[in-house]
């Protein structure tokens, strides 16, 4: 479903994401890891062909995502980092939108599954500038999955959400693979990957440092954050190392 070679994006002399390899197979609810600013979102938006990368390829449901965007955005449910529904439409007009660009034609009835999946019918006809930070982010989780795609990509799914609602997304997003579905999240909280993801990848510092299932000899028997801890620490330590060494070249004589 995803198939990424030699995949980097620079921005000036800084390097959001640096030549990263990854594959994810139908059927993986997959969670790409990594403290604030370790390329996550980049990542998204060149998965979804939000942005250009600098190099390297990448397939999305088998099509060349630098070839043809806009079909991979067709095909594919995305949620992004901030919740951005359209602020002059209301939570129902928004739906019917996002039904009518994926060519649905019957959507009420999908619609109205999910204004009662998030029990939140009752603001149906409220503006979405007017809604809540949460409200928003229930309503950008319904337009990704109005269609039911098979491949979803969310950044940082649970985000603005209540406990009670994590819970239910992340009973629907294990809920959804089990039926043939792909999951592709990213998210900084480990928690959630580690009780809902089948297999995750570990970026820093926009180096993927990790891939692997979360039942692999390798992580079985840890704690988790423990592992994703230590992994993080070496990488920093050899980034140090490096600047170091860097900086003693520049400073040397002649």
């Amino acid at each position: 479903m995803i198939e990424v070679r030699g995949l980097s994006k620079s921005y000036g002399q800084t390097k959001a994401v640096d030549n990263v390899d990854l594959s994810i197979k139908k059927g993986e609810l997959f969670g790409l890891l990594g403290p604030n600013g370790s390329g996550k979102t980049t990542m998204i938006k060149m998965l979804t062909g939000q942005i250009k990368p600098t190099s390297g390829t990448l397939k999305v449901h088998g099509l060349d995502v630098l070839d043809d965007p806009l079909k991979v955005r067709e095909l594919v449910g995305v949620i992004p980092e901030q919740e951005t529904p359209p602020s002059f439409l209301t939570a129902e007009e928004y739906l019917h939108f996002v039904a009518k660009i994926r060519k649905m034609e019957d959507c009420e009835e999908a619609c109205n599954k999910w204004f009662e999946f998030f029990d939140f019918a009752d603001q149906k006809n409220s503006l979405c500038k007017d809604l809540s930070r949460g409200t928003r982010q229930k309503l950008m989780f319904a337009q990704a999955f109005l269609h039911e795609p098979e491949l979803a990509i969310i950044d940082e799914p649970l985000i603005n959400l209540d406990p009670v609602m994590q819970k239910k997304v992340k009973d629907f997003l294990q809920g959804y693979v089990k039926g043939g579905g792909t999951i592709f999240i990213s998210t900084h909280i480990l928690e959630i990957a580690k009780q809902i993801c089948t297999s995750v990848g570990i970026i820093y510092r926009g180096k993927l440092v990790y891939t692997g299932r979360l039942n692999d000899p390798e992580i079985q028997g840890r704690n988790f954050e423990d592992f994703f801890l230590d992994l993080v620490s070496r990488r920093k330590e050899i980034s140090t190392d490096i600047l170091k060494k860097r900086a003693e070249e520049i400073s040397a004589p002649a």
